[in-house]
């Protein structure tokens, strides 16, 4: 029987239509695009769950035993923090989320001001950092941004940097940042969401060096040159690797699949699937660990008719 799984990067279409909530608009389409691009089989499955009731089922039919909603707060995506948390309190703890703030929009004082408020009165558990998509873009170990890390690293609650391949200028998608972050603040957990891809090689380095680095390649992990996350994660990375889906852009059903077909070894898949990301975010493992699917209705019903 495998693992239930902690999906670590999992963002419902409602938040925003960046992710997909309105036909007709290009950021529809672009949803499509990333779809097509990381080997979605179905490039519109995002669109068969408008409402919490649909997500949640169709998470049970992925065998998803809870998500981590990462938002966004740029120029051109602005997700309120209250918005996640109310979408968390809402999902009967199927779903939680982590802040976003963008320090040049508000400032260093209200940055960490929102960042406090956050995580300690909505409950959101770490902090999202767009770093390459603010309106002054930059590497994740800009000056300006280092408040934020400490004040994360007080908190108790890790970090999530963007980077990858959309990063909008490719210059700043860079694994060497993360490492001086790491090397700067090493009792923060970081999490390098989307896994640098396609510096591969290069993050997995710095997650070597650095145990509190965490390497979430996300849609990535089943693109090309994608094995060598696997490679480490089965030898001294599968502390330090964690899963997401990373839907709407890509399938949840389909993911988990590939995820479990991808060659990790029990331990390592046992890790990826949902022991890391209740270490990281100081859940309870065994409540995930016994977590099940229910039953379709179909199926209750059915069982109830003599």
């Amino acid at each position: 029987m495998s693992p239930p799984i902690l999906d670590m990067r999992n963002r419902p279409s409602w938040l925003h239509k960046f992710f997909g909530s309105t036909p007709g608009t290009p950021e529809f389409e672009v949803v499509r695009w990333l779809n097509k691009r990381v080997g979605s089989k179905d490039v519109d499955h995002f669109t068969q769950s408008p409402t919490l009731v649909d997500f949640t089922a169709e998470m049970d039919a992925a065998d998803i035993a809870m998500a981590v909603m990462v938002a966004r707060s740029t120029p051109t995506v602005r997700v309120s923090n209250d918005d996640v948390a109310a979408t968390a309190r809402e999902s009967n703890g199927r779903l939680v989320g982590v802040a976003s703030v963008d320090p040049i929009e508000l400032g260093p004082k209200k940055s960490l001001e929102e960042v406090e408020r956050a995580i300690s009165k909505l409950d959101l558990r770490g902090l999202n950092i767009d770093a390459g998509f603010y309106a002054q873009a930059m590497r994740v170990d800009d000056p300006i941004l280092l408040p934020l890390y400490e004040a994360c690293q007080g908190l108790g609650v890790p970090v999530y940097l963007l980077s990858g391949p959309t990063t909008p200028d490719l210059r700043l998608n860079d694994p060497y940042a993360i490492d001086r972050v790491a090397q700067q603040f090493p009792n923060l957990p970081i999490v390098a969401c989307h896994g640098c891809y396609p510096h591969v090689a290069d993050i997995v380095s710095v997650a070597f060096r650095h145990e509190n680095v965490f390497v979430s390649p996300d849609m990535y992990m089943f693109s090309p040159g994608g094995k060598l996350y696997i490679e480490a994660a089965n030898g001294f990375m599968q502390d330090q690797y964690l899963f997401g889906t990373s839907y709407p852009f890509r399938p949840m059903r389909q993911s988990v699949d590939d995820l479990r077909a991808i060659g990790l070894t029990p331990e390592a898949l046992e890790k990826v699937s949902y022991k890391n990301a209740c270490r990281l975010l100081k859940l309870d493992e065994a409540a995930i660990a016994s977590w099940s699917a229910p039953e379709p209705e179909w199926r209750v019903l059915s069982a109830a008719v003599p």
